[in-house]
C-alpha cells in the first residue's frame, strides 16, 4: 500500500483507546510497526569541535520516522562529502514514539459489501512519528569553526524533508 502524504498526520493528535459498548473493555494499539530511523548519531562523538548547529521547528507538527531518516540520509551525505568521514558529528535529537493508525478504505469491486466505513474506525498501526514543539531541536551538528557554511547547507537540506518550517542556529561549543 503506497504512503499517505504527510499532511495526514502533521498535526499532533493525543493517543486514545477505543472502549467498546458491548464488552466494557479498552482496546489499544497492538504492536509497534518497525522505525525506518537506523542510527542517531554519526561521525566521530570523542573529537573537539568548536561550532555546533541546531535545527530548530517553528510549529507543533508530528514527524514520521521516514521523513526523520531522510534528513539524516541528507544531512549525513552532504558532511560526509564536504566536511569528511571523521570531522563532524550529527545526532537527531527526536525520537517517533507516537504509533500511527490509519483506517483503510477497501477500493475496486465488491469493496462495499465488506467495507465498515467508519463503524469501529479505530485503524492499523502504519507507522510512527515524533510529536515536535515549537522551538524544538531536531537535529545537532558539531565542527570546526572553518567548516561552519557546511553546517548551515546540511541543515538546509534536512529541513527540507520535514513538514514544517525550521530555522538554523549556530553557535560556538562552550569549553
Amino acid at each position: 500500500m503506497a504512503l499517505r502524504p504527510a499532511k495526514c498526520y502533521r498535526k499532533i493528535e493525543r493517543p486514545w483507546t477505543r472502549i467498546s459498548k458491548k464488552k466494557p473493555k479498552k482496546s489499544y494499539v497492538k504492536g509497534v510497526p518497525a522505525k525506518k530511523i537506523v542510527k542517531f548519531e554519526m561521525g566521530d562523538s570523542k573529537r573537539k569541535y568548536d561550532v555546533r548547529g541546531f535545527l530548530v521547528a517553528q510549529q507543533a507538527v508530528q514527524i514520521r520516522h521516514n521523513a526523520l531518516e531522510a534528513a539524516r540520509v541528507a544531512a549525513n551525505r552532504y558532511l560526509d562529502k564536504f566536511v569528511g568521514k571523521d570531522s563532524y558529528f550529527l545526532k537527531v535529537l527526536v525520537y517517533p514514539h507516537h504509533v500511527l493508525r490509519e483506517n483503510a478504505i477497501a477500493t475496486g469491486a465488491g469493496a462495499d459489501r465488506f467495507q465498515t466505513g467508519m463503524r469501529k474506525a479505530f485503524g492499523k498501526p502504519v507507522g510512527t512519528a515524533a510529536q515536535v514543539r515549537p522551538n524544538q531541536r531536531l537535529l545537532e551538528v558539531r565542527v570546526e569553526k572553518a567548516k561552519e557554511r557546511e553546517i548551515k547547507e546540511a541543515l538546509r537540506r534536512a529541513s527540507a524533508k520535514f513538514p514544517t518550517t525550521c530555522r538554523i542556529v549556530i553557535e560556538d561549543m562552550p569549553n
